[in-house]
């Protein structure tokens, strides 16, 4: 039985490795694999399947890829290793509207994970959340009053879901409500999964103002549920200034765009 076992180290090593490679590159080119680790065709093909099933990359046509589709989002923790720095800048232009004593909602995804973590640099506040990150970065920190909302908890997003957050949101009222997106077409937010959709609409519907979080690489993007119109948001915070055609269309409705800069 040692052949086994050790045929299943080299497969979970080899699986690993093909996440390293998708971190960095974001697609991974099936031949390239087979030659790369020495193994057959159908044994790639294999592997790429029960990462796909985990939901941790997306097959396409000769490959693999981490970029997000209609129906796709990549994992949480493939998400939390990417764009640190574009997430960072982020996260410090939209620290610039929180003041102390305000009430700020956070939903789930890496970006509202960073930005969450800093939020003890504007205490006293009180923060309502259903991202598990901030929940645990925020649980024992100074004058800050944590709300941290329960439901299904999913691994993907790291964040609790369903009937019992939305129920808890409806209860609830905040000042800032920070919201995620991984796709943007036209002047609408998208988004792949309904229970995040739900959330994140929830929270939109339970504060004061609504400002959007979204890479300068999700516009022009579209996927299967339309989370809001663009027009809900009190402000737009991207990295980088979106493709010309994207920016003018923003332009043109009046909607305030913050392009996040060092």
């Amino acid at each position: 039985m040692a052949w086994k076992a050790e045929d299943q180290v080299k497969r979970e090593e080899r699986r690993q490795a093909i996440m390293d490679l998708l971190v960095g590159a974001r697609a991974v080119d099936l031949d390239d694999l087979a030659d790369r680790f020495a193994v057959s065709r159908m044994t790639i093909h294999r592997d790429l399947d029960d990462l796909e099933q985990a939901g941790l990359l997306r097959k396409v046509r000769g490959g693999a890829t981490i970029e997000a589709g209609t129906q796709f989002e990549s994992d949480f923790r493939i998400r939390a290793l990417q764009d640190s720095d574009a997430k960072a800048r982020m996260a410090r232009a939209a620290l610039d509207l929180v003041e102390p004593g305000m009430t700020v909602m956070v939903n789930d995804g890496s970006m509202a994970a960073l930005l969450g973590a800093n939020l003890v640099n504007k205490a006293p506040l009180t923060v309502i959340t259903n991202n598990a990150a901030v929940i645990e970065r925020l649980k024992d920190a100074p004058r800050v009053t944590l709300i941290a909302l329960g439901g299904t908890y999913s691994a993907k997003f790291n964040g609790f879901f369903g009937v019992v957050t939305e129920d808890a949101l409806s209860r609830l009222r905040a000042d800032l409500a920070f919201i995620s997106t991984p796709a943007v077409a036209g002047l609408r937010a998208f988004h792949m999964d309904d229970a995040a959709v739900r959330a994140k609409r929830a929270m939109i519907a339970a504060a004061d103002r609504a400002v959007l979080l979204v890479n300068h690489t999700r516009f022009g993007r579209s996927a299967l549920h339309a989370l809001a119109d663009l027009a809900d948001f009190d402000a737009i915070i991207t990295d980088a200034a979106p493709a010309p055609e994207d920016r003018a269309a923003i332009d043109r409705a009046g909607l305030r765009l913050t392009i996040a800069r060092d």
